[in-house]
C-alpha cells in the first residue's frame, strides 16, 4: 500500500473513530432553577430528572435559591460548560430575556418552565418569547379563572363581597395572570365585589399567614382570601382560624398539603397543578428539538388545569 493511500486510511478510520465517540457522548441538558426550597420548583426538577435518565442525558440541575443574581451565575457557567440545552425556571422574567439572549448567541437552546420569558406586562402568555425553543407551563390566567369560578359559587349574592388577595413574589409573571384570570371569572360570573387588601405571601406559608393576620385585624369583613398558591392558602388558614374567621379560602396548585387541606376542610378550592409532568414536558421539548425529532420555535406547551373542591378533590392526584 502507498504512503499516500495508508495515510489517506488511517484519516479515515480516525474520522470513524472519532464519530462514534461523539456519538457515544451522553447529551448535556442544564435545569436553572428558581429555588429549590420551593416544594413546587423541586417537583419540576424531579420530572425533568426522570426523563433524562430515560432518555439517557446527562442532567446538570442548579439551584439559583432564589437570588436573580445566583440564576444569572448559574446561567453563566452552563453557557461556558457547553451544555448541549438548557431548561430555565426564571425568576425574574425581564431580566431572564438577557439571559435567552446570550445562550442563543452561544448556540444553545433554551426552553422555559413554569414561568415566562418577557415583560408580562407586555407580552401575553402564548406570545413566547422568540429567542425561545418553546414555553412549557400552565395557562396561569385560566388557572386564575378556575379559581375565580370556584370563588364565584361561595360568595354571596345580592350584595358586594369582601375579597382580600395574596399574591405570590414580586417579579414573577403569573402575579398578575393568576389575578387577572380570578377577575375575569368573577366578572363573568355577574358578582359584585370588592377587593379590600392585597398582600404578597412569597409562595410561603408563614408569609401568608402573617399577611392573612395583618389582613383580617385591618378587614375582619374579609369574606373570601384568594392565595395565589396553596403553600399560602394553608398558611392563610391559620390565620383565618386563629382570628375566630368564617372566610373562604381559594388557592392555585394542588399541592399534597392542600389536597389534605381541602378533604379535612381546612381550605374551600384549588387548582390542579402536575410540576412534575411540567419537567417532563419541558425536558422533551427539549430533548426533541436539540435531535432534531421535533423542532420548535417559540412554541407554547401547556396541559389541562381543573378546579377542584372536597366534592371532586379525588380527581387530583397531587404531585408535589
Amino acid at each position: 500500500m502507498s504512503t499516500g493511500r495508508a495515510t489517506a486510511v488511517a484519516a479515515t478510520l480516525c474520522g470513524v473513530l472519532l464519530a462514534q465517540g461523539a456519538a457515544a457522548a451522553p447529551l448535556r441538558f442544564g435545569l436553572s432553577s428558581a429555588g429549590l426550597s420551593y416544594p413546587f420548583a423541586a417537583a419540576i426538577a424531579k420530572g425533568f430528572q426522570q426523563a433524562a435518565a430515560r432518555a439517557g442525558v446527562q442532567a446538570i440541575v442548579l439551584d439559583a435559591q432564589n437570588r436573580v443574581q445566583k440564576q444569572a451565575n448559574d446561567l453563566q457557567d452552563l453557557i461556558a460548560e457547553r451544555v448541549n440545552g438548557i431548561v430555565l425556571m426564571p425568576l425574574d422574567s425581564v431580566i431572564a430575556e438577557s439571559w435567552v439572549n446570550h445562550a442563543a448567541r452561544a448556540g444553545i437552546p433554551v426552553v422555559a418552565v413554569g414561568s415566562q420569558v418577557g415583560n408580562p406586562r407586555r407580552r401575553p402568555l402564548r406570545e413566547v418569547y422568540p429567542q425561545l425553543v418553546a414555553l412549557v407551563t400552565q395557562n396561569e390566567t385560566a388557572a386564575g379563572r378556575e379559581a375565580g369560578r370556584l370563588a364565584a359559587r361561595l360568595l354571596p349574592r345580592g350584595r358586594i363581597a369582601h375579597i382580600a388577595v395574596i399574591q405570590g413574589a414580586p417579579g414573577f409573571p403569573e402575579v398578575l395572570q393568576r389575578e387577572d384570570g380570578f377577575k375575569q371569572a368573577l366578572r363573568a360570573a355577574h358578582v359584585r365585589y370588592r377587593i379590600v387588601a392585597t398582600q404578597p405571601g412569597y409562595w410561603r406559608t408563614e408569609d401568608a399567614d402573617v399577611a392573612c393576620q395583618n389582613i383580617l385585624e385591618a378587614h375582619p369583613n374579609v369574606e373570601l382570601f384568594f392565595n395565589e398558591a396553596d403553600d399560602m392558602a394553608v398558611g392563610c388558614a391559620r390565620a383565618v382560624r386563629s382570628a375566630g374567621s368564617h372566610a373562604k379560602l381559594i388557592g392555585i396548585g394542588g399541592s399534597r398539603l392542600a389536597v389534605l387541606s381541602l378533604e379535612a376542610g381546612r381550605i374551600d378550592g384549588t387548582v390542579c397543578y402536575k410540576p412534575v409532568e411540567l419537567g417532563a414536558l419541558a425536558f422533551d421539548a427539549l430533548y426533541g428539538d436539540v435531535t432534531g425529532k421535533k423542532p420548535l420555535r417559540a412554541a407554547f406547551i401547556t396541559y389541562r388545569t381543573p378546579g377542584i373542591t372536597r366534592a371532586n378533590v379525588r380527581d387530583c392526584r397531587a404531585q408535589w
